[in-house]
This record gives structure tokens, C-alpha cells and sequence, in this order.
């Protein structure tokens, strides 16, 4: 059974995220919360992580998985490069609930890109996610905390008698706000394309004398 961290979400003390981090490092599968759902998390560019966490999802492989980075630097090592728009966007939307669609760098597994070579990224708007992905170095899985198919968790209870059994650790960060997820924007096409409508949905500015 999963070993579960509390944190104050607002002030997230530094030394208890090292503990998470150590999992992080070590190949483990943690649970922790964001600006809507809470997310399971292991390091990116751990392959076998990677594969853990499909296991513990019960997620088709078909399916790509979107990262968190701790801040926008963290795209150097993830993406090829960062379209102009997506510039517009990340200083419009960033931290927030917006997953920008890439193409992903060489170090992205390719089982999270479901072999499209593209990735979804964004930096988290709340604070223990953000400062999880950037204590870490490294991207961080941001799949909803939920087996494929079921209602997505807003609380570490939720997790914890869900998924439980098959975690290292769940950080308790209290309740999540719910509702919709983060928005997926893929910017890899012109103009760019909504995967996915959530928090966020005004991107008129985008289309601004364009046939859409």
C-alpha cells in the first residue's frame, strides 16, 4: 500500500518533496496533485517507469501521455523546438491548465508519444505539481491518477483506494479543483489544432484573419 506524504499545497515544504523526488529517481510511480486532477507521475525519461505506469493505468499504448515541466526551460530538453506561437502561448497560459502539443525530443520514450514523436507539455499552475517537476529535472508524467476509463481523483483518498496498491507514494496536497481537465493545443499544425476543450478555451487571437 501506497505510503502517503501530506503537503501544504500553497507552501509545499522543500524537504518533504525530496522525499517524492528519491521515488521519482529510483523508477517509482507517485501520485500528486494539480490545478485539476491529481496525476501520477514517474520520470520521463525512465523507460521502465514509462512502462510501470501503463501497467498501473491499464492504459492502451496507443494512447500518448503528457508531461509536466517545473518551469519553461525544461522544454529545451524535451521538444525539438518551440514555434512562435507556442511562445505566444506559454507566455499567455503558462502556469496553467494548457498541454501544448510539441515534437518531442529524441530523450521523450517513445511509448509516451504513442510513436507520433509528438509530446504534450505544460507547467503546472499549482504549486506542488510545479515544484515537484522542477526539484526532479527532469519531465514528469501527468496522467490523471485514475485507471483507464474511470472518474478521475480530486483527493488522496480517492487515489489511495484506487490505486493504492500499486503506488510508492501519493502526495496529499488536499482537494483538487475538479471539473475539466487542461486543454491539449497542438501547435505542431498551422494553424493550431484543440485536441481537447478544458479550462481554457480562448484562443480566438490564434485565428485572427485565418480561414478556420
Amino acid at each position: 500500500m501506497a505510503g502517503i506524504l501530506k503537503i501544504d499545497p500553497l507552501h509545499p515544504e522543500t524537504e518533504l518533496l525530496d522525499q517524492a523526488v528519491q521515488i521519482l529517481m529510483q523508477g517509482g510511480v507517485v501520485a500528486y496533485p494539480t490545478e485539476t486532477f491529481y496525476g501520477l507521475g514517474v520520470n520521463a525519461k525512465n523507460e521502465k517507469a514509462v512502462e510501470r505506469l501503463f501497467s498501473v493505468k491499464g492504459r492502451d499504448f496507443r494512447n500518448p501521455v503528457p508531461v509536466i515541466i517545473g518551469d519553461v526551460s525544461g522544454l529545451d530538453q524535451a521538444v525539438t523546438e518551440i514555434p512562435a506561437v507556442g511562445r505566444e502561448l506559454i507566455g499567455r497560459f503558462w502556469p496553467g491548465p494548457l498541454t501544448l502539443i510539441f515534437e518531442a525530443s529524441p530523450i521523450i520514450p517513445s511509448r509516451l508519444t504513442a510513436g507520433t514523436g509528438k509530446i504534450g507539455i505544460r507547467v503546472s499552475s499549482h504549486p506542488i505539481a510545479r515544484l515537484l517537476a522542477r526539484k526532479l529535472g527532469s519531465p514528469l508524467t501527468s496522467t490523471s491518477a485514475n485507471r483507464s476509463g474511470q472518474r478521475e481523483c480530486i483527493t488522496a483518498r480517492e487515489v489511495l483506494e484506487n490505486l493504492g496498491d500499486d503506488l510508492d507514494l501519493i502526495i496529499d496536497g488536499g482537494e483538487t479543483p475538479g471539473g475539466k481537465g487542461s486543454t491539449i493545443l497542438d501547435i505542431t499544425r498551422t494553424p493550431p489544432v484543440i485536441l481537447r476543450t478544458g479550462v481554457i478555451d480562448n484562443f480566438q487571437f490564434l485565428f485572427r484573419g485565418q480561414d478556420t
